[in-house]
């Protein structure tokens, strides 16, 4: 299990249906995912649980399937990512 930042809750891995193994987040924490062949950082904005619009786009999360809102440090922009995408910051 990973390591939380001080005043945030401990990151913590769940097996899905599929059996993979996926972090959870909370937010504020800092994450990176990749990204058109680099890998891009920034900070969870928000765990997604619900059908909904984000990020330009329909988000198909629900609690057993959830997704994150992330926000890019270098561009400001967000993105929505499926846990297994993003991991924790080092």
């Amino acid at each position: 299990m990973a390591s939380a930042a001080a005043g945030t809750e401990p990151v913590t891995q769940t097996a899905d249906p599929g059996g993979i193994v996926a972090e959870e987040f909370s937010k504020g924490d800092k994450v990176e995912w990749k990204s058109h062949g680099s890998t891009a950082e920034g900070t969870v904005e928000k765990k997604i649980t619900e059908r909904t619009e984000a990020a330009g786009r329909t988000v198909a999360a629900s609690e057993d399937e959830p997704q994150y809102l992330v926000k890019s440090e270098k561009s400001g922009g967000e993105a929505v990512h499926k846990p297994g995408a993003l991991h924790e910051k080092k």
